[in-house]
């Protein structure tokens, strides 16, 4: 199977998530990834931030090997994590976004400088 991840507040969360100075990894839904992985299914990075910022964090958190493409419906994805709604799989599971009361749109803006 083809199992996709989004990146922010799904594999990682954001600073302003959490106070720190920088993002931390979300180790439970890299641990969900690592498990598919482990058991042979492909594993797609994907993220609203584009493909460039996907990519850099695969390799920071180091799950090679993977696949990057555009976060959108794509009818060969057989699961798809993201912490928001979306129709991009045949099985959209929704995960937990952590302090979610915490805006995310001024982070958003300023996180590739």
């Amino acid at each position: 199977m083809k199992i996709a991840f989004d990146i922010d507040d799904t594999l990682i969360v954001p600073c302003i998530a959490t106070g720190l100075d920088r993002e931390t990894p979300n180790y439970e839904n890299i641990a969900v990834l690592k498990w598919f992985q482990a058991n042979g299914h492909e594993i797609v990075l994907w993220s609203g931030s584009g493909m460039d910022w996907a990519k850099t964090w695969g390799e920071k958190l180091n799950l090679i090997p993977f696949e990057v493409r555009i976060k959108q419906k794509s009818d060969d994805i057989d699961i798809c994590f993201d912490d928001c709604i979306v129709d991009l799989a045949k099985v959209n599971v929704r995960v937990t976004r952590i302090n979610n009361k915490v805006s995310r749109k001024e982070w958003n803006a300023t996180k590739h400088l």
